[in-house]
């Protein structure tokens, strides 16, 4: 097997100063006839031979396409590749594994943009989560806001818009309250800026092409602030990170709380209630309204009434329990004569016996409510509605939200939900 000689040398920099090269690197500029350099760099890394060395070089300004591969395969003699950070983290390196040997490759990374990002906002990075949207779409980055890390660093593309998608998706996605939007441009070299912007704002012509952008999550104090009547926004509510089935969506819920039809005064039971987004924006709707909340997951009662706060409403009652426990209770008699329930987050045995049980002290007009993403359920409890006297149709629920792409936009759908409703005969 040939031994191969000619090595390419991929140079991670965060300055244009020489002298912020380790001195092994510096030596190996300076014995180096081939360099290749990047668009944006091309001009001060060039300064560098006139002001370092007298050997001659051989300069070619790089992008990451065929051209450069081929021009580093032209060479016959040692290279060296100047990049940005590590260039094996979201660079150039893994084009280049892909077209060389190992052998023929060596890397000397320096700290990333994100390392310095994160250490100029004072910030921990060690549980950010990182997206790419430069040369690729922006659907991984989507992909991470519907998860709603607590940071976010994303490597822009000043060729596609990429600060105005990534806008655009917070806003889209109705983020815009939900995080801080840092843009860190040419960090850690001479011309560094660290600025924070408004979503809502239409960003400066000013930014540098170099930029990362930052989304860090906010605290929210939504006491105070006028909310509108119907229809609130899914940050409105509390809920917890590694949780965020807890809360039922906005397009859903607008559906099921105008299914109930709700009444001016009477008693609701929000079961498998979550974050009580569905309970709570009832009782914002019908402020006479007595409702209780029945979660059985620990925290369920403090995120609850959290929310309850924010929402300035009152519920009559909280019980963190399982609510087979509340039914066996000496206590569920007082509970009784339920006008309308809301059953959510239970299995199929569960929700049958809600209906079988509370279902007896409901009278005439009065609604059940359950939402379902299991079609095989909706059969027993379709026929369980109907023994009890009840009137019983079913929607499918399935919404779209247009988010912005390089290409224009796309419609994302969203899970969609079967609304089984059940209105009380006599």
């Amino acid at each position: 097997m040939t031994q191969i000689k000619r090595k390419v040398h991929v140079i991670g920099i965060n300055s244009f100063e020489f002298k912020e090269l380790p001195l092994r690197l510096q030596k190996l500029f300076i014995k180096t006839e081939n360099i290749a350099v990047p668009d944006p760099y091309f001009a001060d890394i060039k300064l560098w031979a006139k002001d370092n060395t007298k050997n001659k070089k051989l300069f070619f300004a790089s992008r990451s396409n065929n051209k450069m591969i081929n021009w580093l395969k032209s060479k016959k003699t040692d290279v060296i590749l100047f990049s940005r950070g590590d260039p094996l983290w979201f660079g150039i390196g893994r084009l280049l594994l892909e077209n060389f040997s190992k052998e023929e490759l060596s890397f000397y990374p320096s700290n990333t943009c994100f390392q310095l990002a994160f250490s100029k906002l004072k910030i921990s990075w060690q549980e950010a989560t990182y997206v790419s949207i430069h040369g690729r779409d922006s659907t991984k980055l989507i992909e991470a806001l519907k998860l709603k890390p607590s940071s976010l660093a994303i490597i822009t593309d000043s060729n596609n818009n990429g600060l105005e998608i990534i806008q655009n998706n917070l806003l889209e996605l109705n983020l815009e309250n939900f995080y801080d939007f840092w843009i860190c441009e040419e960090i850690g070299f001479e011309k560094e800026k660290i600025r924070k912007f408004n979503l809502k704002e239409k960003l400066p012509t000013d930014i540098s092409n170099l930029n990362i952008a930052v989304l860090l999550k906010r605290e929210k104090d939504i006491q105070g602030k006028a909310i509108p009547l119907f229809g609130l926004k899914d940050d409105t509510y509390k809920t917890f990170e590694d949780r965020p089935n807890l809360l039922t969506k906005r397009e859903v819920r607008i559906q099921i709380l105008a299914d109930l039809e709700l009444p001016e005064n009477g008693t609701i039971w929000d079961i498998g209630a979550g974050c009580g987004s569905i309970g709570l924006e009832a009782l914002k709707l019908r402020p006479n309204l007595k409702l209780f909340c029945i979660d059985k997951r620990i925290g369920s009662k403090e995120l609850i009434s959290a929310n309850a706060r924010r929402l300035g409403v009152a519920p009559k009652d909280i019980f963190e329990e399982d609510i087979n426990n509340l039914i066996n209770s000496k206590n569920i008699n007082s509970l009784k004569k339920i006008n309308r329930i809301i059953i959510g987050g239970c299995d199929i045995k569960t929700k049958l016996r809600i209906i079988n049980v509370l279902s007896k002290d409901m009278n005439c007009g009065d609604i059940v409510a359950i939402p379902l993403i299991d079609i095989q359920t909706i059969k027993d409890l379709r026929e369980t509605l109907k023994e009890n006297n009840f009137e019983v149709n079913l929607n499918l629920i399935q919404t779209y939200k247009s988010l912005s792409i390089s290409e224009g936009i796309r419609m994302d759908p969203n899970n969609p939900v079967f609304l089984l409703r059940g209105r009380k005969l006599f």
